[in-house]
Parts: C-alpha cells; structure tokens; sequence
C-alpha cells in the first residue's frame, strides 16, 4: 500500500495557516478544523514548517500572555519530513516512528496533495488486514466443505 492509496480515500484537504499569523488564530484553526496539524506557508502558498496542536500548547504554555501576539513562525517545525504518493505505506510509519512526528504532508513534483497522519496509516493497515483474514476465513470453510459446490 502507498501513500496514495490513503489519500485517494481520505481526499486531499489541507488546512494551512500563514506563518505571521498568530498563535491564537492557529489554536482558532485547528478548533474550527478538528485537526491535529497546520500547514505553515508564506505568502504565496509556499511550505515553511509545519505547526502541531502540541507546538501551539507549549507555547501556551510558556507565554500565555503573549498568546496573541506571537506569530506562528516563531514556534513551528521548519525542518518538514515530507512524503511522496509513491512511498510504501511501511516505509513511512518507520519514518513517522523515529522522528516522532504524527502528521506528513505528500508533495508531488513541488506541490502539496495532502497530508495523512498516524492514524490513517494504522486505519489502512487494519482495513488490509481485515481483507486478508476475511479471504482466509472463507477459503479455510471452502476447504472444508461449509458451502456447498
């Protein structure tokens, strides 16, 4: 399985926010999203880092006070692990694993077509598994006569 296989069944929606917003706005994002993570692009939509719901909390953390006034920029990832649909499914939970990162976008040829979390990895992996088991279920009974021929 790749990572376009996961995206052609969770869709390709990303939502960003512009690095000089602030870290209010991104916490008013990822509420108003249900989202984990925020794309961080400059003004013409180029990628810049990448911003985790924990990122905006230690922030908070740190300087409630300050909380809407600090730009984005200054507390997001800018060292993004990034995927191509074309990675091998394994391949990238090894990745997302070690580095303990839990969102990657997917760029093809420089442009964004999505991001899949952790989650979407281990939904996939069941979803395969459950096909495999299902097959085996009903060839074992096949074998042993349970249907009639």
């Amino acid at each position: 399985m790749k990572i376009k296989d996961i995206l052609a069944k969770k869709g390709s929606a990303v939502v960003t926010i512009v690095e000089h917003k602030t870290v209010h706005d991104a916490l008013a994002t990822f509420a108003a999203n249900k989202v984990g993570s925020l794309l961080v692009v400059d003004e013409k939509g180029g990628i810049v880092g990448i911003l985790a719901a924990r990122d905006a909390l230690m922030a908070t953390l740190k300087n409630c006070d300050k909380l809407k006034a600090t730009p984005v920029k200054e507390i997001m990832t800018k060292k993004i692990i990034i995927g191509n649909p074309d990675d091998d499914i394994a391949y990238v939970q090894i990745i997302m694993t070690e580095n303990r990162i839990r969102h990657l976008p997917v760029v093809d040829e420089h442009q964004l077509v999505g991001i899949i979390s952790i989650g979407d990895i281990v939904k996939a992996q069941l979803a395969e598994h459950e096909g495999v088991a299902v097959e085996n279920r009903y060839l074992k009974d096949y074998i042993i006569g349970k249907y009639p021929a």
